[in-house]
């Protein structure tokens, strides 16, 4: 049985790498429309910053354990990928945004550095295992959580614009599998957080799914139909002066903002601008 379960948690962690190896190459569209546009405009830093922080720890688990070559390989490469993430987005980023970057990225390398330095002093064998686990459950919950800023930009600005959506299916995708590795390893520190990964990966395709369908309702709402033909209706009226072209002019674009709003009645505006043009002739004859 042991065995069995064995062979099963290595295909779930050969599955996972190579999930887990696309949602570190997810965010390559988002960087590239970084790059076209030469800004990070709203797109945030923390995400990469927190999955920086998260690979390291994991690495550094993998190594206390045995048989975990799975876990080193994709963190590694997360790693590598991760850096050079938050490196692009440093040097597109404005000043302010940049220093909002900087500030965790330092911390989090010095709290890698604590952690390493306060576990092989403080700790030995199976605890500091146990601890390193603890640690990596605990940010890889964050690393989960993290595209939740993403979530909160979405619902108060109703756009989808800066929310990843293939991030999100790769990040469910990965944490289903990393699930199944630590329930047949029986490591509940890579287990437990892939519950909630899945959960989080599911709310924001959610989302994406309801905000996005309302943007396509509201653009379809903005977009104005095209005048090709514009009718003008003149009184034969003998009591209207004639119209000179300028007030020609001005009545064709009052007819076309009223077509595009249809909130006015045509035919009232135009007595109406006639009447004013009217009561201005009739001023200037008396004087």
């Amino acid at each position: 049985m042991a065995e069995f379960s064995g062979h099963w948690a290595f295909a779930f962690g050969v599955l996972g790498n190579i999930v887990s190896f696309f949602v570190f190459l997810s965010p390559l569209p988002t960087f590239y429309n970084i790059y076209k546009k030469k800004s990070t405009e709203g797109y945030q830093s923390i995400p990469y910053v927190v999955a920086l922080f998260s690979a390291m720890l994991w690495i550094y688990y993998a190594f206390l354990k045995t048989n975990t070559i799975l876990l080193i390989t994709i963190n590694s490469f997360g790693c590598f990928v991760e850096i050079i993430y938050v490196g692009f987005y440093l040097f597109y980023a404005p000043k302010e945004a940049r220093v909002q970057t900087v500030k965790p990225l330092l911390s989090s390398v010095g709290g890698f550095g604590a952690i390493v330095l306060v576990t092989q002093f403080l700790f030995e064998g199976v605890v500091r295992v146990q601890v390193v686990g603890w640690i990596c459950l605990v940010f890889s919950l964050c690393v989960f959580a993290a595209p939740l800023c993403a979530v909160r930009q979405v619902i108060k600005t109703k756009s989808v614009e800066y929310m990843p959506f293939l991030l999100s299916v790769f990040l469910t995708l990965s944490a289903v599998t990393w699930f199944f590795y630590g329930l047949l390893l029986k490591d509940f520190n890579i287990a437990i957080p892939n519950v909630l990964g899945s959960i989080f990966g599911i709310l924001q395709m959610v989302l994406y799914v309801m905000y996005n369908k309302k943007e396509e309702v509201f653009v379809k709402e903005q977009k104005l139909p095209e005048l090709k033909n514009h009718v003008i209706i003149l009184h034969n009226d003998k009591n209207f002066p004639e119209l000179s072209e300028e007030q020609i002019i001005e009545i064709v674009k009052l007819g076309s903002l009223i077509s595009c709003t249809q909130k006015f009645d045509l035919s009232l505006c135009l007595h109406e601008n006639i009447a004013e043009d009217h009561k201005k002739w009739r001023q200037a004859l008396k004087a």
